[in-house]
């Protein structure tokens, strides 16, 4: 097969993958807007637009974590860390917000550039390191905040604050992040390099590039980006919680894999990885109006999930035949 009908060929899966999940997509909210008079409003909207930014950023990373054949346990940990930092800084340091946000960030960066170095270096699976490093950054936290809730004010709410339809500067963020890793991920060399990585990282190393760096910018990235949420769940919340987070690592990896990004690497998408995470949003909230029980919206999104993982493993049988 040539490269161009190669390259034909996956751009109509990648179709096919863009129109189910929207498909998907609308589906529900057809269904959520019979089911409740009040899910088509801008309240709901609203209320979207505010819990999504940081799952957004976070699902982002993750997609490019999974696209290199890695996993990442420690985000939600790492988040609270960022959060728990700035908070110090803001609020016992007296820091303008944007200082202790970036104070924030790289520390978060560094989580993940640790992560990224021992797993990659060491040839060590990621999910136990990754592990490791959830416990060492809860810690952390706790430390940070001396265990308790750290009521930063209303010096950080505009971030979340709605501008016009109900959306805010941290959707619109968000958003552009989205833009920015797909254009990474499909129109520049790092992107390919990844993607080759995850296919078959031996092959890429003996056409002469070096994988380990690579990965490890990917980690170091998801820390990044883990920071950034971190400062949108802030902003929401105006307080950071030592606590935070909590489980937030198994929604990301959710998002992401309901997007189509296959947990073996090599394949992904930093869209459909944003349509899923919609997906997730509008179940919940969905869920949530028609009086659904906590426990039952978590047996139904679990099942979503697992029918997800179905379909890439079939996905992948049919691209091997």
């Amino acid at each position: 097969m040539t490269t161009k009908n190669t390259s034909f060929q996956r751009g109509l899966t990648s179709a096919k993958n863009y129109a189910g999940l929207v498909g998907a997509l609308l589906a529900m909210c057809v269904l959520f807007g019979f089911a409740s008079e009040n899910f088509f409003t801008v309240s709901t909207l609203s209320t979207l637009s505010n819990d999504i930014p940081t799952l957004v950023v976070m699902s982002v990373g993750m997609t490019f974590v999974l696209i290199i054949g890695g996993i990442d346990l420690s985000v939600g940990s790492v988040m609270a860390l960022a959060a728990s930092i700035l908070s110090l800084a803001t609020v016992h340091w007296g820091w303008p917000v944007w200082a202790a946000g970036l104070l924030g960030m790289a520390a978060a960066t560094v989580c993940g550039a640790a992560t990224g170095l021992i797993s990659v270096g060491w040839r060590i699976p990621s999910f136990i390191v990754s592990l490791g490093v959830l416990e060492i950054a809860r810690g952390l936290a706790y430390q940070v905040t001396n265990s308790r809730t750290e009521y930063i004010g209303s010096a950080v709410e505009f971030i979340s604050a709605p501008l016009f339809l109900g959306l805010s500067p941290a959707i619109l963020v968000a958003i552009a992040i989205v833009v920015a890793g797909q254009l990474v991920l499909t129109k520049s060399v790092l992107g390919r390099h990844w993607i080759g990585i995850g296919t078959n990282e031996e092959a890429v190393r003996l056409s002469g590039i070096a994988p380990r760096p690579r990965k490890v910018l990917v980690y170091a990235l998801m820390g990044l980006l883990s920071g950034v949420g971190a400062l949108f769940q802030v902003s929401r919340l105006e307080a950071a919680d030592p606590n935070g987070g909590v489980g937030m690592e198994l929604q990301v990896i959710a998002a992401v894999v309901i997007g189509g990004t296959s947990l073996m690497g090599g394949r992904g998408s930093v869209i459909s990885t944003f349509i899923g995470v919609l997906i997730i949003s509008v179940l919940e909230a969905g869920l949530a109006q028609v009086g659904v029980s906590e426990p039952m919206k978590r047996i139904v999104t679990g099942l979503v999930i697992v029918a997800a993982v179905v379909l890439d493993t079939y996905r992948r049988r049919g691209e091997r035949a």
